[in-house]
């Protein structure tokens, strides 16, 4: 039987002001992201309910791995005042929108009913030779 893992990733900001995002529903659906950075750990797998984002470094790595449940677009990036203050020396890599359009338990990468990310075995493989040091990872089901 395939093991699953719910991941929890590290949160280093929050929608911009040129999110596109329809709140009359939950969960919202975000329709074009703008990522305002806050401050960052290092880590290429991020949130913020109820986006994801990964580095273009991850992201390919995915793609190349051939998993499932996901589709990579662009977003918007921004640094807060709050970030250039805090760590005006670090700089992030590139980072696109990671869309997750699996269910988990199904695909590589998917979505709980309860809108937790869950990673297959194979996905983890992947996540695990990247930056995910601040990512809390659990046994799902």
């Amino acid at each position: 039987m395939a093991r699953f893992f719910a991941l929890e990733p590290e949160v280093a900001g929050g929608w911009g002001d040129d999110t596109e995002v329809d709140v009359t529903v939950h969960p919202p659906v975000v329709k074009s992201l703008h990522y305002a950075f806050n401050g960052w750990l290092g880590d290429e797998l991020l949130e913020s309910f109820p986006i994801f984002l990964v580095s273009e470094a991850l992201g390919h790595a995915m793609n190349v791995a051939s998993l499932t449940g996901f589709v990579l677009a662009p977003v918007k990036v921004s640094l807060t005042e709050e970030y250039l203050e805090m760590q005006p020396e670090v700089e992030l890599p590139p980072f696109v929108w990671l869309q997750v359009t699996g269910v988990a338990g199904e695909s590589d990468i998917g979505l709980s009913p309860k809108h937790l990310l869950v990673a297959s075995e194979r996905a983890m493989d992947v996540l695990r030779a990247h930056a995910v040091n601040h990512c809390t990872v659990a046994a799902w089901q």
